[in-house]
């Protein structure tokens, strides 16, 4: 007979709930989904449950969210079918239920990228290409060349041409009116900023103005000029200008908000450096949010700067945060569970295996060979000789006995630092792998058909050396 599920959930996930549901292959198995009424499914209690849940005729397993605190069996006893607690992660419900779910879909995204190379006027030609080459493989869909004061760009012409022709678009931000002319003539696609007293320069060249107030923060004056774009027929994009933290952060958000109110349809660009550059924080963070923001305000443009080393993966966090925000908004569904590209420090599930099963592994070995595992408890290495587990690798590592083996104890010193690392920081670790840092460092590509190599270490103990 073919199964019948019951899954029990809250608002904000039922329609991730009824997506991966749909998605999954070869389903043998009928379902209903209800929304017990809570906003968040891991809040619902027993009680809720048995006040609210009149259970569809048929079912043979209810299945409830992962963090759901209370009593399973008192739950079975009071309703005739099997409870059961399902996974932590919506993501993987797949995987409880056996099943293989549809791939989490990354290509699309409705949100340009620009890249805004800030000393473009400083640079010889040659590098400042072959940055934007840099930025566009990171994910820009957009050149930005920053016009710095005081500083001749005399070869902003042919800078332009030259990203044009190798099929790059190309905006210029500059104070300077004879700057903005010039980029104009050269076939820039994009001009950064005019307002309501320099707009005709736009209306004459017919090139894509970014549009900000002409007092900062004065929404008439920036709906002014806005209808001056509109009745002069030419595109445009709206910048209400987001100010760093306490310098006009707070009310430039509410400045955002007004603006998608006033002009619901006007496509709008949020210049994302202030917060990131001008904040000693991880700037993956803080580019989630302001994606998440762009995203519910329907944003769809960003200027992106690199200037601090901290945000030297700024332009691949916007690329990724922007991918992860148009799936989650597509599904209705919180951005969470769809890809860890933004999480660098921690992960969602650093410790797979817990003490105990870690425990009944190491009771079945039978060699020399050590493995290194981390659960919530710390470092765990073992062989056939024993079972050490610390906080603190090099308190053990003494008993390891190894040191007569130069290429052994090289090797597990590295492995245990970075398992140690990996067990601080909350991070996932696998023995001989490296640690996942997400976007902020490019991924190793593997040919997963082929067996590993050895690693020095092994090659130098094989020959002897």
């Amino acid at each position: 007979m073919v199964e019948h599920l019951v899954f029990l959930t809250g608002h904000l996930a039922k329609i991730r709930l009824e997506n991966v549901l749909a998605g999954l292959e070869k389903r043998d198995f009928t379902y209903d989904i209800v929304d017990i009424g809570v906003k968040v499914a891991a809040l619902m209690t027993e009680e809720i449950i048995k006040r609210r849940l009149k259970c569809p005729s048929g079912a043979d397993r209810v299945v409830l969210p992962g963090r759901f605190r209370g009593d399973i069996e008192r739950l079975t006893a009071e309703f005739g079918v099997r409870f059961v607690r399902g996974p932590d992660e919506i993501a993987d419900l797949p995987a409880f239920l056996g099943r293989k779910g549809r791939a989490i879909d990354l290509s699309r995204h409705d949100v340009r990228i620009f890249a805004e190379i800030v000393d473009a006027s400083a640079l010889p030609l040659d590098v400042l290409l072959e940055r934007a080459r840099a930025l566009a493989a990171a994910g820009a869909d957009v050149i930005d060349l920053g016009c710095l004061p005081d500083t001749p760009f005399g070869h902003l012409q042919e800078a332009i041409r030259r990203l044009k022709a190798e099929g790059l678009s190309v905006s210029v931000d500059s104070a300077d009116l004879a700057e903005l002319e010039a980029a104009a003539e050269a076939g820039a696609d994009f001009l950064l900023s005019l307002t309501e007293h320099t707009l005709d320069l736009a209306i004459r060249h017919k090139v894509t103005p970014v549009l900000i107030p002409a007092i900062p923060g004065d929404l008439d004056s920036l709906g002014r000029v806005i209808e001056m774009a509109r009745e002069a027929g030419i595109d445009f994009i709206v910048d209400p200008v987001l100010d760093p933290i306490h310098f006009g952060f707070a009310a430039s958000l509410g400045r955002f908000i007004e603006a998608r109110r006033r002009w619901p349809d006007a496509p709008m660009l949020m210049g994302t450096g202030n917060l990131t550059e001008l904040t000693d924080a991880d700037s993956s963070g803080v580019t989630a949010v302001l994606l998440g923001l762009c995203s519910e305000l329907s944003i769809g443009n960003v200027l992106v700067v690199n200037v601090s080393p901290h945000t030297v993966r700024t332009v691949e966090e916007h690329d990724r945060a922007r991918r992860i925000m148009h799936a989650a908004k597509r599904d209705g569904a919180l951005p969470k569970g769809y890809d860890q590209g933004l999480l660098q420090v921690h992960d969602r599930k650093p410790f797979p295996f817990t003490t105990n099963d870690i425990e009944a592994l190491a009771n079945t070995v039978r060699d020399a060979n050590f493995r290194i595992m981390t659960a919530a408890d710390g470092v765990h290495v073992f062989n056939v000789r024993g079972h050490r587990t610390g906080q603190d690798v090099f308190s053990f590592f003494p008993d390891l006995n190894v040191a007569t083996d130069g290429a052994h104890a090289f090797y597990l010193g590295a492995e245990l630092t970075k398992a140690e690392i990996a067990w601080k920081l909350g991070k996932r670790y696998v023995q001989d792998e490296p640690l996942a840092w997400g976007v902020a460092v490019p991924e190793k590509t593997d040919d997963r058909t082929r067996l590993a190599e050895a690693g020095h270490t092994l090659r130098a103990k094989k020959e002897g050396k």
